[in-house]
């Protein structure tokens, strides 16, 4: 079993938390454009009350650990690695209440790349739990507006996550996957999930879109968040989004393996 202090040793060790990757100029930038309600950032969240950049930055001081110091400009941004453990416990006790009722969950993600294996031996516990993993509109298009235009996508799943790839890419999907903040193919997977099943999930595991989009269609959300996704914070703030674990969502991919250890021994399952 892994303690939380080995835990917190790694998410230091490996950049996951403590001084992060993602700069402040990058997270600064995120919370102006939220503020001006930029759908790049708002990842399909409708933010019910009025957030300005230093309430922002207040908020994400109090959510990850942020520095509260709005002259603080440059550099990279940190993360409290207390705050990341918190929320990996608060991630573990949905999973273990979803788990123990035996419910519907639809796992999503933006970033197939480095998360897919992580929210991928989630699924795998749930299923084997009697969860029912899943997996609507397989192969449905989604078009996305991207800063090159609005590009066609499919909506694939592999080992129960949900990820798009470009028509015809061939590969694996933890290297073709695209990287993408769009709330739209959750809502594409919920769309097809109510009229063809009858049934919405009772959770949504991921990040970005897949997170805020079902969040703000009241289906309960949970995820993971970097200093500079602001939208996922505001979510939780506001009630739409039930967990929002703050770590580097953008780190080699197997660096997340005690992070998925941790959060299956918390809710009591096995991998």
């Amino acid at each position: 079993m892994l303690s939380t202090g080995a835990l917190r040793a790694h998410l230091l060790a490996a950049r996951l938390a403590g001084p992060v990757a993602t700069s402040r100029e990058e997270s600064l930038r995120s919370y102006r454009l939220f503020a001006a309600r930029d759908p790049r950032v708002t990842l399909g969240l409708d933010p019910e009350w009025g957030w300005g950049e230093r309430d922002l930055l207040r908020l994400m001081a109090d959510k990850c650990g942020v520095s509260p110091d709005p002259a603080h400009v440059s550099g990279p941004d940190v993360i409290d690695p207390e705050r990341t453990l918190a929320g990996l416990d608060a991630l573990a006790a949905r999973i273990h209440d979803v788990a123990a009722r035996r419910g519907a969950v639809l796992f999503g993600t933006g970033h197939p790349h480095r998360l897919l294996a992580f929210y991928a031996a989630l699924a795998d516990a749930l299923s084997a739990a009697g969860c029912d993993v899943l997996t609507p509109a397989q192969g449905r298009c989604v078009d996305i507006t991207t800063r090159f235009g609005v590009r066609t996508y499919n909506l694939d799943y592999v080992r129960g996550v949900a990820l798009v790839r470009e028509p015809g890419a061939r590969g694996p999907a933890s290297e073709t996957g695209a990287h993408t903040h769009s709330p739209l193919p959750v809502r594409v997977a919920l769309g097809a999930a109510a009229t063809l099943r009858g049934r919405l999930p009772d959770l949504v595991v991921g990040d970005h879109g897949w997170v805020c989009g079902a969040g703000q269609l009241g289906i309960e959300a949970v995820g993971l968040a970097d200093t500079d996704d602001p939208a996922l914070f505001v979510g939780e703030a506001e009630g739409r989004v039930s967990v929002a674990v703050p770590l580097d969502d953008a780190v080699r991919s197997d660096y997340y393996r005690p992070l998925t250890r941790y959060v299956l021994n918390r809710a009591c399952l096995s991998q």
